[in-house]
């Protein structure tokens, strides 16, 4: 495997970043657009300490998106702050169950917010980052493997998290476990293209930036039927497109929509 050190290294390429320009604006949408869902919670978590530890993996989840829209920047992208909140919703890279309202009402408003929800997704997005996350801090790309490698130090502590939330719910009373597995069932249907890796799959295995799709489903099920009580019997779907194509639903215009107020406000803000 030949190393990529830098940046500017990897513009002399064009197959090489394209592929590599393609998996990070992935790893920062999908760590944008669930830290957005996740900032929803502030407040409405189920205890004080619950409340605490979501919002410091939330925190976290953001300063990873930062450090890929960095990346991006120095391959030439444009700048992170742009990237973040000026990209409309057609390119924004992001599985499209991430961008899933946490239920019914608004934040401001009467939030109807679902637990239940949070946990399924969490657990399964953390899980599959995770798998990424090692894979890309074995791979190629140098900046990104190192910033894998940082990532990782957080990583395992908001997986561990979650997990232990699947398990206890799962063991938990009678309507506990049904909406869990009334919410599994769901994901089941929505997570697929989270797990994909887009049109420049092959291109990334090839330059050995990260390992193929099919190796990251494999070890994710693994993971996760390993934790779930009751397997879902029905093959993994994506039933609101794929957003690694820039498929995504209306859920997203109305994150970005609220995430950019601030920004909008004042742009030569530092986020």
């Amino acid at each position: 495997m030949k190393l990529v050190e830098t940046a500017e290294q990897a513009k002399q390429d064009p197959s090489y970043l394209k592929a590599v320009t393609e998996l990070i604006y992935q790893l920062a949408d999908d760590d944008f657009i669930i830290s957005f869902r996740g900032s929803e919670w502030l407040g409405l978590a189920p205890h004080i300490e619950e409340d605490v530890a979501y919002s410091s993996i939330t925190q976290n989840t953001m300063g990873h998106a930062v450090m890929f829209y960095e990346l991006l920047e120095q391959l030439g992208e444009g700048k992170a702050d742009v990237l973040a909140h000026e990209r409309q919703p057609k390119d924004r890279k992001n599985g499209c169950y991430l961008e899933k309202r946490n239920g019914e009402g608004a934040y401001h408003g009467e939030p109807y917010f679902d637990w239940a929800l949070a946990v399924v997704r969490n657990y399964f997005y953390e899980t599959f980052k995770q798998i990424k996350l090692e894979a890309i801090s074995d791979g190629s790309y140098k900046p990104l493997a190192n910033v894998a490698k940082k990532a990782l130090m957080e990583q395992t502590y908001h997986l561990a998290h979650w997990k232990m939330w699947m398990k206890q719910l799962q063991k938990s009373t009678d309507e506990a476990q049904e909406r869990m597995e009334l919410r599994i069932v769901e994901a089941w249907d929505e997570f697929g293209d989270v797990l994909e890796l887009g049109d420049c799959a092959e291109d990334m295995q090839r330059h050995a930036i990260i390992t193929s799709s099919e190796e990251l489903k494999g070890k994710w099920l693994q993971e996760v039927t390993n934790t779930i009580t009751n397997v879902p019997n029905k093959p993994l779907k994506q039933i609101y497109g794929n957003g690694r194509n820039g498929e995504h639903t209306v859920d997203l215009e109305q994150a970005l929509e609220t995430f950019a107020e601030v920004y909008n406000s004042d742009k030569t803000a530092i986020w």
